[in-house]
């Protein structure tokens, strides 16, 4: 995914009302852009720190500029435009990166489905049935650790579709919840249970009833002030799904007291190629039974995940 026009960069003042935000470019120009992200932005910002905007040539449009990248209190970037995810994840599936989603011969987006009157991010066709695709965008990081947790404000609708994907697992449809990690610096994700343990609780009740978890990272770009690629990389973390364990952490996330409990939420540990490199990631979070996959070792569509 290109970023054009290319982006500009700027010094965050504030962001107020949740939609916009103050900044100062470089040139010393004084705007108010758009914030494109519902959330609490909880370590995403700082007065001061850094961001890249993308600026828009309509004369219609109330706002110049729409806020894309900024950088965290932690040094890190973070794509804060929560729009982004799901374009960015639609040209992963179509370039064949995401290996576990592989396969298929339609893509449709905005599905209708579920008990609650929901909408899918994705529904992939396959030959033998279908995958229903959820994707949450993951920017919340904290000190002193590369694990990430999702998410960074309470979410009703967040578990809301945790409860959907749980009741067409349930039924033996293949349901996945993929995240993904608009934040560089990151080795790992895990459900933010200080935050919203209603959700923490939604994921782990999804994940006994078979709902697949995903989280692939993104890789961003080291300068943002020229068109630059917004994009995953196509190595990936061992193919084979198995239950979190402590053994599996890394130490900084061993070691933060933060990224600590039960094993059924525990991150996982990836490797990176690169400092600023967050490669395409996995969470696994239950086991998986070793019949019923197609030919490159995912799960055949209508098989009950357990």
């Amino acid at each position: 995914m290109d970023f054009s026009p290319a982006l500009e960069e700027g010094r965050l003042i504030r962001r107020y009302k949740r939609f916009l935000a103050d900044i100062e470019t470089v040139q010393g120009e004084l705007l108010t852009i758009h914030c494109p992200n519902t959330g609490s932005m909880l370590n995403c910002m700082a007065e001061g720190a850094r961001v890249w905007f993308s600026r828009s040539s309509d004369p219609k449009r109330k706002l110049p500029g729409t806020w894309e990248i900024g950088e965290t209190p932690q040094g890190r970037l973070a794509c804060i435009n929560t729009a982004r995810a799901n374009p960015l994840i639609e040209e992963a599936l179509r370039a064949g990166v995401i290996s576990e989603l592989n396969g298929f011969t339609g893509l449709k987006r905005e599905v209708a489905y579920g008990q609650e009157n929901s909408r899918i991010d994705f529904r992939l066709d396959y030959d033998d049935g279908s995958a229903w695709v959820e994707v949450k965008s993951v920017t919340l990081g904290f000190d002193g650790t590369t694990v990430a947790a999702f998410p960074d404000a309470v979410t009703l609708r967040g578990a809301r579709h945790l409860r959907e994907l749980a009741h067409l697992a349930r039924d033996g449809v293949r349901a996945v919840q993929l995240y993904c990690v608009n934040l560089s610096g990151i080795d790992a994700v895990r459900p933010a249970q200080e935050i919203d343990p209603v959700y923490a609780a939604a994921l782990r009740d999804a994940v006994a009833a078979g709902v697949e978890v995903l989280a692939y990272g993104v890789r961003l770009p080291s300068r943002c002030g020229w068109t630059a690629r917004y994009r995953c990389c196509s190595n990936r973390y061992n193919s084979t799904q198995m239950p979190c364990s402590s053994s599996r952490l890394s130490n900084a996330a061993r070691n933060c007291p933060a990224a600590q409990g039960p094993a059924t939420h525990s991150p996982f540990s990836i490797r990176n190629s690169a400092p600023w490199v967050a490669h395409w990631i996995r969470l696994a979070l239950g086991s998986r039974n070793s019949s019923g996959r197609h030919s490159n070792g995912t799960p055949r569509c209508g098989q009950r995940l357990r």
